[in-house]
């Protein structure tokens, strides 16, 4: 049960992530989707869910290796 919780926190971030490079991606082809009045605001929107997302699981998977020791020497505590 666990193991499910985890998996569901690392793919909400996924998927905001993938909507994300949707949004920018939507924006290069010229293709408005409705929440958004401009185009720029569609591809600021989408770089900022690309990021958090990206954010989020790298910051899991830091915390995850500093746990188990498989860090380097510069990013342990």
């Amino acid at each position: 049960m666990i193991r499910l919780i985890a998996l569901i926190i690392m793919v909400i971030p996924g998927a905001l992530a993938a909507l994300g490079i949707k949004l920018m991606r939507d924006m290069l082809f010229g293709i408005l989707q409705p929440p958004f009045p401009y185009l720029w605001l569609q591809f600021i929107v989408g770089l900022l869910f690309f990021l958090a997302g990206l954010g989020f699981i790298a910051g899991f998977i830091l915390h995850r290796d500093r746990k188990r020791n498989k860090v380097q020497g510069r990013f342990r505590k």
